[in-house]
């Protein structure tokens, strides 16, 4: 009887640390699909492009498309939208060279502040002229904090 008890208990310890192995492959699955990319960019000056939402070492990252064109305007910042109707204005696109020999960097990606708690959109907006250049949404409002 001892043989068969101890059986059972092989058999449902093997059968639990194979049951972890799959949680852990389905969890990683979808942690790996927690990227977001919103519909295309359309305003007065950018259209275009998207952003993609996405979480890496556990912050809240916007990334622009490679096939964005930055609008030629004074001041353009990375504004976000959230689902409440708050607007956040936020960096610079473009960070400009102050020893003049290379090109100004662009910010294509940011991470979000932790104080935002959700993007429903992300607007490209001209700080200079206090206007919208052009808006990304999202399908559905991305939530960036534990709630």
């Amino acid at each position: 009887m001892n043989d068969t008890l101890e059986d059972r208990m092989i058999c449902s310890n093997i059968r639990t640390g194979l049951l972890s192995i799959a949680a852990l492959a389905v969890t990683t699955s979808l942690a790996l699909a927690q990227n977001h990319t919103s519909k295309p960019f359309s305003g007065a000056k950018v259209n275009g492009g998207t952003v993609t939402h996405s979480v890496k070492d556990g912050r809240n990252v916007l990334t622009l498309s490679d096939d964005f064109k930055v609008p030629d305007t004074p001041d353009p910042h990375w504004q976000i939208v959230d689902s409440k109707g708050n607007t956040y204005l936020l960096q610079r696109l473009g960070v400009k060279n102050l020893g003049g020999i290379a090109k100004d960097k662009i910010n294509m990606s940011i991470t979000l502040p932790a104080y935002i708690q959700d993007v429903a959109k992300v607007q490209i907006y001209c700080a200079w002229a206090e206007a919208v250049l052009g808006e990304a949404p999202f399908t559905s409002a991305m939530t960036t904090m534990d709630k």
